[in-house]
Parts: structure tokens; C-alpha cells; sequence
């Protein structure tokens, strides 16, 4: 389990150091800013939608390293899936960051973002790694208020 946990812990670092789809997407036709007041986690999610798919997805601002690392990873899972699938993969990560600590993690379903289980032994985190996500599920459900994790 040592081992299993060190290769998170890289991953979350290396998200955080060497974030994938950095930066404002010029196409985006959806965006949504997030805000985590607890912790000062400040992000903006861009969205390019066409075809009933997101074709392109991609987020910028500033926040801890799990905050950034979900954000990253979350773009990377995202790409490509149409709206509701976002949205039940929203759910199925909320659900799983959410759940026990000893609860068994679905990593076939979220592959990477399986990662962050181990934020449900530390509640207050739970709230970084979710912003990025709730900042998505309102872009994609064009919610025009800023996501916040309050």
C-alpha cells in the first residue's frame, strides 16, 4: 500500500508542477470560474463544446497542489466525453472522495482520477480536489454563477 500511495503522491506532484491544458482556450464557447474561500483556490474552466462533445477543455489560475493536479487530470479525463458522461464522472469522483476511507475505489471508471482517494482521510482537502470539478459541471450545465465549494 506504501508503494501504491508514493505513486499518487507523484502523480498529484507532477499534475501540480507540469499541469496538462494550462491556460485560456481562445475557442471556448462555455466557461466557469471556481472558488475555494477556505483554502484561496481561484481557477477559471474553459470549454469548447461542439457536436455534443467537449472538444477541447482547459483551465488556468492558481491553488494548492492537489487543487491544480485534480484540475489537470480532470481536463484530461474530460476531453472528448460528451456532457452527461462529464457530469456522471463528475458524480462518480464526488462520490468517491466523499465516501469512507476504507470504501473500495472504483479505478476502472476513473482511471487516474482514482488518485485521490486518499483525500477522504483528510475532509478539509476534499474541497480542492472537487473545485475544478464543480467548476466544469457548471460550465457544462451553463450555470452562470461562480462555483465555490461553500
Amino acid at each position: 500500500m506504501t508503494e501504491l500511495r508514493e505513486l499518487y503522491q507523484q502523480i498529484i506532484l507532477d499534475h501540480n508542477k507540469n499541469p496538462r491544458n494550462f491556460g485560456k482556450l481562445p475557442e471556448a464557447n462555455r466557461t466557469q470560474e471556481g472558488y475555494n474561500p477556505l483554502c484561496g483556490d481561484h481557477l477559471h474552466i474553459y470549454l469548447h463544446v461542439a457536436d455534443e462533445r467537449i472538444a477541447d477543455i482547459s483551465f488556468e489560475g492558481s491553488g494548492c497542489a492537489i487543487s491544480k493536479a485534480s484540475a489537470s487530470l480532470m481536463t484530461a479525463a474530460l476531453k472528448g466525453k460528451r456532457p452527461d458522461e462529464a457530469v456522471e464522472l463528475f458524480e462518480q469522483f464526488q462520490q468517491m472522495v466523499t465516501a469512507d476511507p476504507d470504501a473500495p475505489v472504483d479505478h476502472q471508471a476513473l482511471g487516474k482520477m482514482a488518485v485521490f482517494a486518499g483525500v477522504r482521510e483528510f475532509p478539509m482537502r476534499v474541497k480542492c480536489a472537487t473545485l475544478a470539478w464543480h467548476a466544469a459541471k457548471a460550465a457544462i450545465e451553463q450555470d452562470p454563477s461562480p462555483a465555490s465549494t461553500e
